[in-house]
């Protein structure tokens, strides 16, 4: 028996590789001589860097960069062998970098992520993947193009100061410094939602108050933004206000789509495509994928609908292991999902469930092989 194991993290709870490595325990509990490989798989938010350099090969590369609040920290980046350089911009731009009471969209800057982007031109980079969840910031990638070159400039001719805020004061952007090897790379930003830069869906409404925003804060940064957006309209010709996914991390991806030539994609298509997931798949004949809680948000572009659907086009059958199962989460069984199995094995609160997740995983693993021990004897 041939298993492969392509599964997102457990968010706050246990990596993909380590998902992974439990079901590999279950699975030899029941099938010893089985032959199981172990993919993580990632959307484009934590762990998407592990992932690649794990399934791809490559390299961790480390460099000193601006973390939201102005002090220098130490980020991380990963480099395939083909070039392919994979960027989390919560390694240098995230919400967890900020302790809680310091949190402050309206000065918070991206400018780390766009110093990770000159780092990977540094190494030779040929693409950019480029990992936009988990942000502190509500910049709209200012700062990230200002670490690239950009200059932002109020009526007075002087460079605005970092975060969402001073961009209410932008009167002219100065792109005649803008790193020119950004022409001759491949961007793509793996973007998994469809937020639009600004309004009721925009990014300061929906994402601003988990970074610090009061509902006054959220209605200026909005107000930033628009006219950030208005200034990138008339003087660079690119219109970013209502492209869906504008409003990702703070409005990230509006600013890689005005200042590079990003293409925003799905995070769990990119991640499939770039370790060549199909060629993989046909040598395996079942797959386990699985997330900390499958449910119908699952079924727009999450880890295991993306697996089960490539695992579909080849008649691979899929079971889901998964942390809990919520209202939806039969919508998958549209989407290449034969099953879904959860963890938990008797009534238990949510911290017990994390605690023990591996235990829990490796005892699915064994609950869900053993059942398909049944049906292997019964077809003899």
């Amino acid at each position: 028996m041939r298993v492969l194991v392509a599964s997102d993290s457990y968010k706050g709870s246990l990596s993909s590789l380590k998902v992974g490595e439990a079901v590999l325990d279950g699975v030899k509990r029941v099938f010893p001589e089985a032959l199981v490989r172990i993919i993580p798989i990632a959307d484009g938010g934590e762990g998407t860097v592990q992932a690649l350099i794990y399934s791809g090969g490559g390299e961790y590369l480390y460099r000193t960069v601006t973390a939201p609040l102005g002090d220098k920290i130490e980020a991380f980046m990963g480099m395939l062998p083909d070039k392919t350089a994979v960027i989390e911009m919560a390694a240098a731009s995230g919400l967890p970098l900020v302790p809680s009471d310091q949190r402050n969209p309206l000065i918070a800057t991206t400018k780390g992520t766009g110093e990770l982007i000159k780092y990977a031109l540094d190494e030779g980079a040929q693409r950019i993947l480029i990992g936009i969840g988990g942000s502190a910031t509500n910049d709209g990638g200012a700062g990230m193009a200002q670490a690239l070159g950009v200059k932002f400039l109020d009526a007075k001719g002087q460079e605005l100061p970092p975060g969402g805020a001073s961009l209410i004061n932008l009167h002219y952007i100065d792109t005649s410094d803008l790193d020119k090897r950004l022409n001759k790379v491949k961007i793509d930003v793996i973007c998994d939602v469809d937020n639009p830069l600004c309004g009721e869906r925009g990014a300061s409404a929906v994402y601003g108050p988990q970074k610090g925003a009061t509902p006054e804060m959220v209605s200026f940064l909005d107000e930033a933004l628009a006219h950030y957006a208005k200034i990138i309209a008339e003087q660079l010709g690119t219109s970013i206000l209502d492209i869906p996914g504008a409003g990702a991390a703070g409005g990230l991806g509006g600013g890689l789509l005005a200042f590079t030539e990003a293409e925003l994609k799905s995070g769990t298509e990119a991640v499939l495509n770039t370790i060549k997931f199909d060629e993989i798949l046909s040598e395996y004949d079942i797959v386990i994928t699985g997330e900390g809680k499958i449910d119908a948000q699952s079924a727009y572009g999450k880890v295991p609908m993306g697996v089960g659907i490539r695992a579909q086009k080849q008649g691979k059958p899929v079971v889901a292991i998964v942390g809990s199962i919520g209202e939806g989460a039969e919508l998958l069984y549209e989407h290449g999902i034969t099953a879904i199995v959860p963890i938990t094995n008797k009534p238990m609160d949510l911290d017990e469930a994390v605690k023990d997740a591996y235990d829990l995983i490796v005892q699915a693993a064994e609950r869900t092989f053993r059942l398909i021990y049944i049906q292997l004897v019964s077809e003899v």
